[in-house]
């Protein structure tokens, strides 16, 4: 990772992950928020994720995305060394439809909090939301993004209902 200004880091537990995970890009993409996105194992590289968010820090990381599968420790282990807001992506993966990655992240001793979304790509999705909602308490620009996004939403709804009725 290159020294650069980020504001959220996302780290995936395993390539497998990114089609679930690359749902995130696009989303942080539209808010003009500026992040990284690497590999890294909880288990098989612990160091490197340990530098890895030193680094991400010293960048400007204000959120950190993680997704993993199985055992999914990512972020847990996010958590334990950094006092940022880690948010928790459960990758299904280990056959049992991802409810044990699901515990796994969402399954945190107290003091050390993981913000779980949903499995799979709706938790990606909500994920990105949730770091933008995150970044937007100190920043009006990206909460007024965030009011638009919403109201759009509210938007297509409403003409599906028109459409729907006509």
């Amino acid at each position: 990772m290159t020294n650069q200004t980020i504001e959220v880091a996302v780290i995936m537990g395993s390539d497998s992950d990114l089609p679930v995970v690359e749902a995130i890009f696009p989303i942080l993409d539209s808010f003009g928020v500026k992040f990284t996105k690497n590999v890294m194992s909880a288990h098989r590289t612990p160091h490197e994720v340990m530098n890895l968010i030193k680094t991400s820090e010293d960048n400007g990381c204000k959120v950190f995305i993680a997704a993993a599968g199985m055992a999914a420790h990512l972020a847990g282990a996010v958590a334990a060394h950094s006092t940022r807001p880690v948010i928790g992506i459960p990758i299904e993966s280990g056959g049992m439809g991802g409810i044990d990655s699901l515990l796994s992240t969402a399954m945190m001793p107290p003091g050390v909090p993981v913000a779980t979304v949903a499995v799979g790509k709706s938790g990606a999705k909500n994920s990105a939301i949730l770091a933008v909602q995150i970044l937007a308490t100190s920043n009006e620009d990206l909460s007024q993004k965030l009011h638009d996004y919403k109201n759009n939403m509210r938007e297509e709804v409403l003409k599906k209902d028109k459409a729907l009725n006509s």
